[in-house]
């Protein structure tokens, strides 16, 4: 008699065992596959939505001017200055670059922003450049000693316009003041600079166009520095019925605004006068 040996019970298990853990390390690795695959994808449309950088631009004088700028604070100035805020145009007063394409259309460019709105960069840049040429110092805001003459400088930019790969344009109204006559001159200048192609150029020619305002607000700080700085005089002078009024006089003077001296050979620029230079 022969026995025919049967295949253990667990042998049929087994094998079912080993072809499950096969199926299941090949759904494993496709799906590692497919998360990878669909982060590659992910990762793509993201860097294909992604925004371009901003680039941000100043105004401001370069470092070339600290050390100058430094060894007027060393000693004591002549006279003061007080800048006050410059005021801009509404629709140029934010931080996008507002660029005219023509006469009645702008774009605001997103990716091109100034460092400050633009009132705070002209002024920045015009308190640099007129410590520097003045030899003095900018108080605004500040305790300042008695003594010392104080020329109070407003600013009111009546446009300011960038025309890429054309010229950028200041037209501004300024003021000088001196506080112990109370004379003022009271100026425009408008400034008109070439500038080539890009921003860089355009940013230029607008520091350009300040560096050329500045030098027209110089002198005519100067200007007023040059006439006496009495004080105004107060006479008392009796009036009917024994009672006395006070009258004040003050100094009349007549300053022309001074012509503006073009920042670069290739601009153009004017200045006018208000009717005149009136004191009070």
């Amino acid at each position: 008699m022969t026995f025919d040996r049967l295949p253990p019970r667990h042998a049929g298990r087994t094998g079912r065992r080993a072809g499950t853990a096969a199926i299941a390390a090949i759904a494993t690795h496709a799906a590692r596959a497919a998360v990878l695959a669909t982060a590659a994808a992910a990762a793509t449309l993201l860097a294909g939505c992604a925004s371009p950088p901003s680039h941000f631009y100043t105004l401001s004088p370069s470092d070339d001017a600290a050390p100058a700028a430094a060894s007027v604070t060393a000693g004591n100035p002549a006279w003061l200055i007080e800048l006050a805020p410059v005021n801009v145009p509404p629709q140029v007063a934010k931080p996008q670059f507002v660029v005219q394409t023509d006469a009645t259309r702008v774009l605001v460019l997103e990716q091109q922003r100034w460092a400050s709105m633009p009132g705070d960069e002209i002024r920045r840049a015009l308190s640099g450049d007129l410590t520097q040429q003045l030899r003095t110092i900018d108080v605004y805001g500040s305790p300042h000693p008695e003594g010392v003459p104080v020329y109070r400088v407003s600013v009111n930019v009546q446009r300011f316009e960038s025309w890429p790969g054309s010229h950028a344009l200041v037209d501004a109204v300024w003021s000088v003041r001196s506080l112990a006559t109370q004379t003022v001159m009271t100026c425009r200048s408008v400034l008109n600079e070439p500038v080539g192609d890009g921003y860089d150029a355009l940013v230029t020619g607008h520091r350009r166009a300040v560096a050329a305002l500045s030098t027209a607000i110089a002198s005519g700080v100067r200007a007023l520095a040059a006439q006496p700085q009495a004080q105004t005089q107060t006479q008392q002078q009796p009036a009917p019925g024994g009672a006395k009024h006070t009258r004040h006089t003050q100094p009349a003077a007549l300053i022309p605004c001074p012509a503006t001296a073009p920042a670069a050979a290739a601009g153009s620029s004017t200045s006018s006068a208000a009717p005149g230079t009136t004191p009070g």
